[in-house]
């Protein structure tokens, strides 16, 4: 991947666990996050019409790990990265494609069945997802969207802590790895995300502009 022209999110965030920073840990992830809503709006704005597309292409000749048969991907909120087109290309190869609910405040999400075309309701913070009526499936490929990654597979999301306790459990009931990729921009790129021992990494993230494997 090539970094594309936006500004920087950080020329260097500090790993608090390694570095024993004195700012709380809490207080430098708020300041990335600001930072980083503001270049995934800059990004957006510019290439919202074609990354989807851009994102799916990317994935399909760039990916080289297992697919299915279960992937969950998501309804993207605002600015994040449309990964839409690619489930509806994993769908069309016969990939059973799953959707993220939100059960519980701090509960690991829940996947619901969803072939693209499918109604929707409205869910907790803006979300959408299927009825309850769908099947529950547990992934073997998730989708995730992010604020910021770094190389490692550090990833950035909203606060929540929604994926990283899902990883976590669906990483410790199975018997087979899960494939945890990251969906977003390239400008949303940088140096290292702040990471603790509840942070759970990426395997590989993909954006507009090609795929590519984590160094963990």
């Amino acid at each position: 991947m090539h970094p594309i022209s936006y500004p920087p999110l950080s020329q260097a965030v500090p790993d608090a666990a390694m570095t024993g920073d004195r700012h709380p840990l809490d207080d430098i992830k708020r300041t990335l996050r600001q930072r980083a809503l503001a270049a995934r709006r800059v990004a957006h704005a510019t290439l919202a019409a074609t990354a989807g597309e851009r994102i799916a292409a990317a994935f399909l000749t760039g990916f080289t790990g297992e697919i299915g048969p279960v992937v969950a991907g998501y309804w993207p909120m605002g600015d994040e990265a449309d990964v839409r087109p690619l489930l509806e290309q994993l769908a069309g190869r016969g990939i059973v494609t799953a959707l993220p609910v939100v059960v519980a405040r701090h509960a690991p999400l829940q996947f619901r069945r969803w072939t693209p075309g499918d109604a929707l309701e409205a869910g907790r913070h803006g979300t959408f997802h299927p009825y309850a009526s769908a099947e529950v499936l547990e992934p073997d490929l998730l989708l995730a969207p992010l604020l910021a990654f770094d190389a490692r597979g550090g990833r950035l999301g909203y606060g929540g802590g929604y994926y990283d306790r899902t990883l976590e459990a669906l990483r410790a009931g199975r018997g087979r790895r899960i494939t945890a990729i990251g969906i977003g921009y390239t400008a949303q790129a940088v140096d290292a995300v702040p990471r603790d021992g509840h942070d759970q990494p990426l395997d590989w993230i993909v954006t507009e502009d090609g795929a590519r494997a984590c160094r963990q």
